[in-house]
């Protein structure tokens, strides 16, 4: 098999869903209206709420929802076979991604740009929302404080990746300060790329690194708060400032990667050396279905961009039609990530032949960043000709980068989160931005260094619960937007659908997760995985509660109509 076809056949797919799906399901079911003005303009602060070109936006969005995530989790699952990875990444992306994260961006912004968690108050019920809000923060706190884990690990191993990193971020305040003075956004976009790029070829010259031990803390500790330390900074910054234009610009730099990845395949044409379904899994391997649907989240779908959906993005929405080209349009852009990610870890550029690639993939997780970058850089240099050692340090930012801009936004929904909580019990501290970020990160460096000790890598320690935890976030985001709807009068099968696919997978394989943590004498994760297999269970049975409410009062209007 050709790795070329399985590239044709994952674009037509996505733009079939791009050009005919996202268009019926935008005029037809949310019936996304240019008339209506966004919290952006109603509620413009120019902090938070900032009225954005699209395109910008998209570059936030994508960026902030894609993290490293779209490449980690098909890198593992492509353990079972490329074909089930393909499959869930392409009808995934469609059918699920897009519609969820055009859906949350919507709902939000029809609700005055309010997070998921304190929307379902308004749709559902003031229970739900205190339950929907424990999930939300749960699953900021792991992506925070793991991605803090992951960038200072690969500052440490590739010092290459250093300085562009801090790069990007001087680059991004120049053009935030040119674009706020009108310059045009082609030009800056250009010459912001250039730029990148050029301290991407000087990184490969002058690798940056800590010392080894300073302050009596190891040099991963003490990138992991020097990250820390930007983050709550950038959170607090006006969005305009570093926010968009570092996210627009990284956005950009993923394009011309995906450019040179997919480029390489259609040069090169390289063979796919994965089976199709992988009949060598390890006899104590878990089974494809649900675990394959949890390990692929980001790439297929995600609850996380139902937080960043209704965080950050739609305080930013210009018009609402706009909607779409963010939502389902950055769906698309990481579904495609996604997709290139399992050609790179399934061909000859990976892995020479079938049985070299079951040595790399002999259990479950063998295969992550690490196998991206290698594949991805050995695929450019056979399609390209560039050498080995600069594709490598080009992924290797790549990946820095758009972990980096997760945590940006993260920390920056995190306060968000945390200031809808001073709003809703009346905390007037926390209502406050400098003291919700300090409380955020707090409790992100308090995980990192209270339960990880000295290394700052206690968000390991509950990131297994993030598949299951953020699928059962995707699932009640949709369910959210099915009941708002109902309540509207419209079709809600295109949500519904999806919702309970997705549930039935995340709590399946929370459930089996339950189990094997029980067995390893793991009762922290024990106890977690229960309180969200149980708090997704009360919010749905509170949302069905609604639907029963609503079918009742409709079949008595149509009763009264009649007699």
């Amino acid at each position: 098999m050709q790795s070329i076809a399985i590239v044709i056949l994952g674009i037509i797919g996505m733009l079939l869903g791009w050009f005919v799906y996202s268009k019926f399901i935008a005029s037809r079911i949310f019936k996304l209206d240019d008339s209506f003005v966004t919290p952006a303009h109603t509620m413009k602060d120019g902090v938070d709420y900032v009225p954005t070109n699209k395109v910008v936006l998209w570059g936030h969005h994508f960026t902030s929802v894609a993290g490293a995530a779209p490449i980690v989790g098909p890198a593992i699952a492509v353990y079972w076979g490329w074909v089930p990875a393909v499959l869930w990444v392409v009808f995934g992306t469609i059918l699920f991604a897009g519609v969820h994260d055009m859906g949350a961006l919507w709902a939000s912004a029809r609700h005055k740009g309010k997070s998921m968690g304190a929307l379902s108050e308004t749709v559902i019920g003031k229970r739900s929302r205190s339950l929907f809000m424990i999930v939300i923060f749960l699953v900021l706190l792991m992506v925070n404080a793991v991605f803090g884990v992951v960038i200072a690990n690969s500052f440490v191993s590739q010092p290459n990746a250093v300085f562009p990193a801090w790069m990007a971020i001087a680059v991004a305040l120049v053009i935030g300060q040119l674009l706020k003075r009108n310059f045009s956004l082609i030009p800056l976009c250009i010459v912001g790329i250039i730029v990148l790029y050029a301290s991407v070829y000087a990184g490969s010259y002058i690798p940056l690194s800590l010392p080894e031990t300073m302050f009596g803390l190891a040099d991963k500790a003490n990138w992991i708060i020097i990250l820390f330390i930007y983050a709550a900074i950038a959170s607090l910054l006006p969005v305009w400032m570093l926010l968009q234009p570092r996210d627009f610009i990284n956005g950009m730099q993923l394009l011309v990667g995906l450019f040179l990845l997919y480029g390489a395949v259609f040069f090169a044409m390289p063979d796919i050396t994965a089976p199709a379904f992988n009949a060598q899994t390890a006899v104590d391997s878990p089974s494809l279905i649900p675990l394959l649907f949890v390990t692929i989240a980001c790439g297929a779908v995600s609850g996380f961009h139902g937080i960043v959906s209704s965080g950050t993005s739609s305080k930013q929405l210009d018009k609402e039609t706009d909607a779409r080209f963010v939502g389902y349009l950055g769906a698309v852009g990481e579904g495609s990530l996604a997709l290139i990610t399992i050609v790179a870890v399934s061909g000859v550029a990976f892995a020479a032949s079938p049985e070299e690639w079951h040595e790399v993939y002999s259990h479950l997780g063998a295969g992550s960043v690490g196998a991206f970058i290698t594949g991805g850089a050995n695929l450019i240099q056979q399609g390209w000709g560039l050498p080995v050692d600069f594709s490598s340090t080009i992924l290797a930012v790549m990946v820095v980068l758009f972990a980096g801009t997760t945590m940006d936004s993260g920390v920056r929904l995190q306060r968000y989160i945390i200031q809808e909580w001073g709003d809703i019990y009346s905390i007037g501290a926390l209502k406050n931005g400098v003291v919700a970020t300090l409380v955020a990160v707090g409790c992100c460096l308090l995980l990192a260094f209270g339960a990880g000790g000295a290394s700052g890598s206690g968000g390991m320690i509950i990131w297994p619960l993030f598949g299951s935890t953020n699928q059962i976030l995707a699932s009640l985001t949709l369910l959210v937007i099915s009941v708002m709807l109902i309540k509207l009068g419209r079709p809600a099968k295109y949500t519904l659908i999806p919702m309970v696919f997705v549930l039935i997978m995340a709590f399946f394989a929370g459930l089996i997760k339950l189990k094997e943590y029980y067995v390893e004498g793991n009762y922290l994760l024990v106890f977690l995985d229960a309180v969200v297999l149980i708090v997704s269970v009360l919010v749905m049975l509170e949302a069905f509660s609604v639907v029963s409410k609503l079918k009742k009062e409709s079949k008595l209007k149509k009763e009264q109509a009649n007699g």
